[in-house]
C-alpha cells in the first residue's frame, strides 16, 4: 500500500510537467477580398516547431523566441478559422523541424 501511494505521487508530480504546453497565440483576420489569414506568436524563450494546415495544405516553420510567423493565407474564401489547424510544440523534442524555414 505505501508503494502505491509514492507512485500516485511521484504521478501527481511528474505528470504536469510531461503535460506542458509551450504558450502561443493564434490570431485569425478576415482580408477585404475575403480571405482568411492566421498568424501564430511564440509568447515563450524557447524555439518552437510549428505548422498551419488547411485542407491538406500543410506549411511547417521553426517560430523563434518572443517572434511572430506572418500572415498565412487560405487560397478559397469559403474557408473560415475553424478549418485552419494549428500545432506548436518545442523545437528540441521535434529535430526535424530544424529543416524548415525560421521565422
Amino acid at each position: 500500500m505505501k508503494i502505491l501511494n509514492y507512485l500516485s505521487v511521484l504521478l501527481l508530480i511528474f505528470s504536469p510537467l510531461s503535460w506542458g504546453k509551450p504558450k502561443i497565440t493564434v490570431t485569425f483576420d478576415k482580408l477585404a477580398t475575403g480571405f482568411t489569414q492566421v498568424k501564430i506568436r511564440n509568447d515563450t524563450f524557447e524555439s518552437l516547431a510549428c505548422y498551419v494546415a488547411i485542407d491538406g495544405f500543410k506549411e511547417k516553420f521553426q517560430l523563434r523566441a518572443k517572434s511572430s510567423s506572418p500572415w498565412i493565407t487560405a487560397t478559397d474564401k469559403r474557408y473560415n478559422y475553424q478549418n485552419f489547424s494549428t500545432w506548436c510544440d518545442y523545437l528540441e523534442t521535434h529535430p526535424s523541424y530544424r529543416n524548415y524555414r525560421a521565422y
